[in-house]
């Protein structure tokens, strides 16, 4: 079975995720494509498209929002993602186990003897009038109700777990602060989500499985739980093993992948890529060292938003006023510094609408 190693894993995720060349493609396309992008900090998103697509225009993806075709909700891992209207229909039953077992990992104690489809129904009565609701505006409704758990838990499970919402604009869009305020899919999209497949068929999970490749293969069936938190997904692999091919990484995992899905040839120069706070392109994997090294992998964890050279994680960055400061975690070459530079300033005329294109990079660590 053919060996790759960390150079082609790396060159493969860079290619899968967009960030090997910039993309033609519409934006709404890239999200589709990139199974959604993590979004629990609302401006992190554009930066992301930005990184991937050429002539990235951020009013696209604000129009996105609120056209209704792109929606900021919690599935993969129970973090709020963008994703397009069509997957979220097509996906949330499938998450939805994995959604409650996360959210009771968290307040089993605080919600034990709860009826769980009680509460739910509960809360889908008030939600169904389609107003958008904060999470405390929600649980002050059915406080009399169940008086006895904290509202944050009783919020949680209502918004995270038991009734598939939507985050309404203008939270998420470009240049806008906005607080959460949550209404079902079903009122905003104006359809209801699909409902899971009769007789322990899969096929949402076998999708699952065919997007993920395309957007970060090869992987190993652990990187695909450790993207989408599912368990109940090697069934899935299994039904659609035959339509794959198999590697093995340099530790002796075996990676699956799509037949004709790009792997670039190692050698195949990397640009600079400016990548912000929790991007799927590290997050989406259990084991990271194809792009992240371990002694950094806690970055990844933490919203620190990262620069790659030559394909890995090999500075943070951050931005005040227009400047945007780069930190390298290691030495860099001169060439190094300066693409860091260039790609940096381009950043801050995106972040700045062109007023600023400043960038500082401190000293390497």
């Amino acid at each position: 079975m053919t060996v790759l190693d960390t150079r082609a894993l790396n060159r493969a995720t860079l290619a899968r995720q967009l960030l090997l060349d910039r993309a033609d493609m519409p934006v709404l396309d890239a999200v589709a494509h990139l199974c959604g992008l993590q979004a629990q900090e609302p401006q992190e998103p554009f930066v992301g498209l930005w990184s991937r697509l050429r002539a990235f225009d951020p009013a696209a993806l604000s129009d996105l929002l609120t056209g209704r075709r792109v929606v900021r909700t919690h599935l993969m891992r129970r973090t709020v993602h963008l994703v397009t209207a069509d997957d979220v229909l097509a996906w949330r039953a499938r998450h939805d186990p994995m959604l409650r077992q996360r959210v009771l990992a968290t307040y089993r104690r605080e919600l034990d003897g709860i009826d769980l489809d009680e509460l739910a129904a509960a809360g889908r009565a008030v939600m169904a009038d389609g107003e958008p609701r904060t999470m405390a505006e929600l649980t002050r409704t059915l406080a009399d109700r169940w008086p006895t758990p904290p509202p944050r838990a009783l919020g949680e499970m209502l918004i995270a777990a038991l009734l598939p919402t939507a985050q309404m604009p203008p939270r998420g869009l470009w240049r806008t602060k906005a607080g959460v305020r949550n209404v079902l899919l079903s009122s905003w999209l104006g359809r209801e989500i699909d409902p899971p497949a009769p007789d322990g068929a899969d096929p949402v999970g076998q999708a699952l499985v065919r997007r993920y490749l395309a957007a970060y293969g090869p992987a190993a069936t652990a990187d695909l739980r450790a993207w989408c938190g599912l368990a109940g997904l090697p069934g899935a692999v299994a039904a659609i093993r035959h339509e794959l091919v198999a590697f093995r990484d340099e530790r002796g995992r075996e990676l699956l992948d799509l037949p004709d899905a790009p792997r670039p040839d190692p050698g195949t120069p990397a640009p600079v890529r400016f990548l912000p706070a929790f991007d799927n392109a590290i997050l989406g994997y259990h084991d990271r060292g194809r792009i992240i090294e371990d002694a950094h992998r806690g970055l990844s964890v933490t919203g620190a938003r990262v620069v790659l050279v030559d394909g890995r994680v090999a500075a943070t960055w951050t931005v005040k006023a227009g400047t945007v400061t780069v930190t390298p975690l290691r030495r860099l070459t001169r060439a190094e510094r300066t693409a860091v530079a260039e790609h940096g300033s381009e950043l801050a005329a995106f972040l700045s609408d062109d007023d600023s294109d400043r960038v500082e990079i401190a000293a390497s660590q």
